[in-house]
């Protein structure tokens, strides 16, 4: 072998190995950009999941909060009612609530009877007397 072909064949490697050094860092570079897009889109998709997760348990809360909102505004217009004594008739005739109906007497005739049959005695022309 010839020295010429020596001197070749050693530029060639230094050549190669000159490449290798500088192509490798890049590779690297390139392979951890790639790994940092891809953890980037794992955080991005947990981050979304958690959101929506949580978007739901706000709108079942709003769901609730505008249930319990209509219940106490129910509340408050029967409060009103009996204010105002409109719902004398509920307080008299039980209210559907379990409560025993107020001024009931023993014989299942209640207060409200009594009124009835007693404001028809004295107006035998008409009779008042009706079961609600």
């Amino acid at each position: 072998m010839s020295t010429g072909a020596i001197i070749a064949i050693v530029a060639v490697v230094v050549i190669v190995l000159a490449l290798l050094l500088i192509a490798l860092p890049r590779m690297r570079a390139q392979r951890a950009r790639r790994q940092l897009e891809a953890r980037r889109h794992e955080a991005a998709d947990a981050h979304r999941s958690e959101a929506e997760r949580r978007a739901a348990r706000a709108e079942m809360a709003e769901r609730q909060a505008r249930r319990e909102r209509a219940e106490a505004e129910v509340h408050e217009a029967q409060a009103q009612l009996h204010e105002e004594g409109m719902a004398d008739d509920e307080l008299r005739h039980g209210s559907g609530d379990g409560a025993p109906p107020v001024g009931e007497r023993g014989d299942g005739r209640t207060v409200r009877d009594e009124d009835d049959v007693r404001d028809a005695r004295r107006s035998p022309t008409t009779s008042t007397h009706r079961r609600v």
